[in-house]
């Protein structure tokens, strides 16, 4: 069955490659592709900016001048208490009997209030001030907003598959993200913060499958010698709306404007119905052979090339032996299960699925924890420190290419957790009054969190038998989910420890580090098609004449 599908999917490709690897008509359907994805990430990561916390003060209604109360003033000192030099955000000292015009004698530092009206160090607006979610105890419901963006894309992935694959790559791209954009613009006007927050679900949920089917489509319409620039492309464009949504958050500072700027765009999605093709591998794996003809003499036609009606005939072919296929696959479930069952029993097998699982919550975990801490570093501009942190990540993604290829993907794995653990740690002891010092280490540890990411991918789908390849990588990629899940609550930590924060993201990227010493080497491997060949990859091959005890001596890494 294997060796009937690679000549399926050799027969396709080299049509492609007959076409253009990457010729006109994929670059504009790329381009268009890139544009989904770019709004995709604008909208994932809008919350970090609709549900920023801000800085702010108790209101001293004897001092502050309605309508022109300034954040910072002489007299502060003398009515509300400082904490690392910044005021408090919800406490000031009682008013005496002698109040005279806001001096130390008009307040009394033994006694303390809680105060219920504030003045902002600036013009932002998020939802802390549309829903009432000022002070410490609130702040757990602005983290909860990531949280749950992060639990709506967990089960619209579940969904999104099974779409994927009965309606189209096309289907859910466009559907998904506009159904999206719907819940997304219907949440700017929502009355209450619980609303708000199941817009917020949904929203993550219907959006979710679309930065895969992007992925998929982009990948699937070039030629194999593009599919690796083409995915580094994709990844760049995630960052590029990170960047962008950034951009707009600097320029409008309202949360309502931000949503309703990054989300109305989306609508313009509808026109890729008619814009861009389904996935010919899509078209040919349900029997939509016309459509798949369509697209490659349309690729044809606009990249200047010719193609054959006899090559395109030899597609019918491609197509009972797609049916052939799931008819065996069918026939060998009970050897799959068989499968699953010998993998089981494999120590080395299981022992590397549980590390490799831990290295994915890792790197969620430290990816989208960093990128939302971002905007609560030391004092400076937070816009700019996201959209650094953000731009960071482009030459993350292609400096991996190189390194994983020329170093192994093992060895470039364990350095990048180790350059995230150290930076973190680094962070904690530069002196907040060097930001730039800061942030270039801030950076750095985004740089090795990204590429770590990026490498971890590589690795998983090189280590686990064929057959299993891809429920194991959905394992582990579910039990990431937990990793970016978690990241959001990490701003809470910071109330018990400042630093604390970036200290659990070393502590968690050294633990990786040092649980990648336990993966094979996979460069230069071949992908393994046994869970024994698995077991040995990067091994040198004992001889012949003893499978049995091969087979069951190898209980280690």
């Amino acid at each position: 069955m294997r060796k009937r599908a690679a000549n399926v999917d050799n027969s396709l490709d080299s049509i492609l490659i007959h076409l253009g690897d990457f010729g006109k008509y994929q670059t504009y359907v790329f381009s268009l592709v890139c544009v989904a994805v770019v709004m995709h990430s604008m909208v994932h990561i809008a919350y970090v900016f609709t549900a920023m916390n801000l800085d702010y003060r108790c209101k001293i209604p004897q001092c502050d001048q309605e309508g022109q109360a300034e954040y910072l003033q002489p007299w502060l000192n003398h009515a509300i208490p400082f904490i690392n030099n910044h005021p408090d955000k919800c406490s000031r000292y009682a008013s005496s009997d002698q109040f005279n015009n806001c001096s130390s004698a008009g307040f009394d530092i033994q006694v303390l209030e809680r105060c219920g009206s504030f003045v902002y160090n600036g013009t932002e607006e998020t939802i802390l001030q549309e829903y009432g979610l000022q002070c410490d105890n609130n702040l757990w419901k602005l983290t909860m907003v990531g949280t749950v963006n992060n639990i709506g894309q967990f089960f619209g992935l579940i969904i999104s598959g099974i779409i994927s694959d009965k309606y189209g790559r096309k289907f859910l791209l466009v559907w998904g993200m506009i159904l999206c954009a719907v819940c997304g613009c219907a949440k700017a006007f929502m009355p209450t913060y619980e609303w708000f927050l199941t817009f917020e679900f949904l929203d993550a949920a219907f959006g979710s499958g679309s930065y895969i089917c992007g992925f998929v489509l982009g990948a699937e319409l070039v030629g194999p010698s593009k599919r690796v620039l083409t995915g580094t492309l994709i990844s760049s464009c995630y960052a590029v709306g990170e960047i962008l949504v950034a951009l707009i958050a600097w320029l409008v500072k309202s949360w309502k404007y931000i949503v309703l700027t990054s989300y109305i765009p989306i609508f313009l999605l509808v026109s890729y119905l008619w814009l861009i093709p389904e996935s010919v591998r899509w078209n040919l794996s349900n029997g939509r052979i016309e459509e798949a003809k369509k697209t490659l003499r349309k690729a044809a036609k606009v990249n200047g090339k010719k193609i054959s009606e006899k090559e395109l005939e030899f597609l019918d072919a491609v197509v009972l032996s797609i049916f052939a296929d799931q008819a065996e696959s069918s026939e060998s479930l009970g050897k799959s299960g068989n499968l699953v069952l010998e993998a089981v029993k494999s120590g080395t097998l299981m022992l590397r699925l549980v590390a490799c699982c831990v290295c994915w919550i890792t790197c969620t975990f430290l990816f989208y924890g960093l990128t939302l801490n971002s905007v609560s570093l030391v004092a400076g501009n937070n816009y700019l420190d996201f959209i650094l942190t953000a731009l960071v990540e482009i030459p993350a993604y292609f400096a991996c290419n190189f390194i994983v290829n020329k170093y192994g993907r093992k060895k470039t794995l364990v350095y990048s957790y180790l350059l995230t653990g150290a930076a973190c740690l680094a962070f904690v002891f530069i002196p907040p009054a060097s930001r730039w010092g800061s942030l270039s280490v801030y950076l750095i540890g985004k740089f090795g969190a990204t590429a770590s990411f990026t490498i971890l991918y590589i690795i998983t789908s090189e280590m686990f038998p064929t057959n299993l390849r891809h429920s194991f990588m959905g394992t582990c990629s579910t039990f990431g989910r937990c990793g970016s899940m978690i990241s959001p609550q990490t701003p809470l930590l910071a109330q018990f420890w400042e630093p604390l924060p970036l200290v659990s993201f070393a502590a968690m990227s050294i633990l990786a580090g040092l649980l990648t010493l336990l993966f094979p080497e996979t460069l230069h491997q071949k992908l393994p098609d046994t869970v024994y060949e698995a077991e040995m990859i990067g091994r040198p091959i004992l001889p012949a004449g003893e499978p049995e005890k091969q087979q069951h001596t190898v209980e280690r890494f």
